[in-house]
């Protein structure tokens, strides 16, 4: 692929409906699904230039750079669509700035060290999404550690469950080296039929670790104080929690590891559970106070 590209000719065609979790689901408010629209479309835009396989590395840089071109005044029109979509709401483009920093890692980054460095690529990769749609509903800023803690974690189920893909298509690989290296192995296990048994040991202790980040998020739906809000991080929350346990179980290298529409309906009903059962014990707990 040579010459000057434009977006356009990179963008994969996949939108919100095919992403692993709820995007400005049903749950959300009309009054806030503008921005967070915005902003994903932004971001979808961003990351098929980031993940385009064959697209030199300068050109995608260069078009990233129209994004961010974009956020601070004249660039991409998705990046200007966002910042006009911000403005009226009187919130920050850094969180957008924050996820481009990310997309730029993208195309020169390949490898990553250690988890440190895995959690700080999903510093800027994953927690300013939540954060965005935090400060959409006006949220405290004390939910961000949880936040953070629950991005991450989606963000790594990510990694594991294309860590094949990711390695044949773009030869990225975001299992920590140091992690690889532990279990005797290198980085073209990942291009292999199914996993030794080394992998799945590296596979299953790195998901444990992102299910540390999920007992850190698991007090998060109950910090948000928008109700539509706090239930929809209960259900991303739960979708989460079942993918650890589906790559604890299989192997991401030759096993379906994503949710079915048919394995999606009772989590969701599980987490609605989970929520109103919250609710009910928070309510409890406030009448015993009372009373005393």
């Amino acid at each position: 692929m040579t010459g000057t590209l434009t977006t356009a000719e990179l963008q994969s065609g996949k939108d919100h409906r095919n992403e692993n979790f709820p995007v400005a689901s049903i749950l959300i408010r009309k009054a806030y699904r503008a921005p967070i629209m915005a902003f994903y479309r932004f971001a979808r835009a961003a990351d098929d230039i980031a993940d385009h396989p064959t697209a030199p590395a300068a050109e995608k840089l260069r078009l990233l750079e129209e994004f961010r071109a974009g956020l601070t005044g004249r660039g991409a029109e998705d990046a200007m669509a966002l910042r006009e979509s911000l403005v009226a709401k009187n919130l920050t483009t850094q969180h957008a700035l924050d996820l481009l920093e990310a997309f730029r890692r993208d195309c020169t980054m390949l490898r990553y060290p250690d988890w440190d460095a895995l959690m700080d690529y999903c510093r800027y990769s994953a927690m300013p999404v939540g954060r965005l749609v935090l400060d959409v509903h006006g949220e405290a800023r004390s939910t961000w550690p949880a936040n953070d803690a629950l991005c991450a974690a989606l963000q790594i189920v990510n990694h594991l469950q294309d860590c094949k893909k990711d390695y044949l298509a773009l030869d990225r690989v975001y299992i920590p080296q140091d992690a690889l290296a532990a279990a005797g192995l290198t980085v073209d296990v990942l291009g292999a039929e199914t996993s030794t048994l080394g992998l799945r040991r590296t596979i299953s202790d790195l998901t444990k670790r992102t299910m540390g980040l999920l007992e850190v998020a698991r007090p998060f739906a109950s910090q948000i104080a928008d109700a539509r809000l706090a239930l929809e991080v209960s259900v991303i929350q739960k979708l989460a929690e079942d993918l650890c346990g589906k790559l604890l179980r299989r192997d991401p290298l030759s096993e379906r590891v994503h949710h079915t529409k048919l394995e999606l309906l009772p989590l969701l009903a599980q987490a609605t559970a989970r929520f109103l059962g919250r609710g009910r014990e928070k309510r409890a707990l406030r009448l015993a106070g009372g009373s005393q």
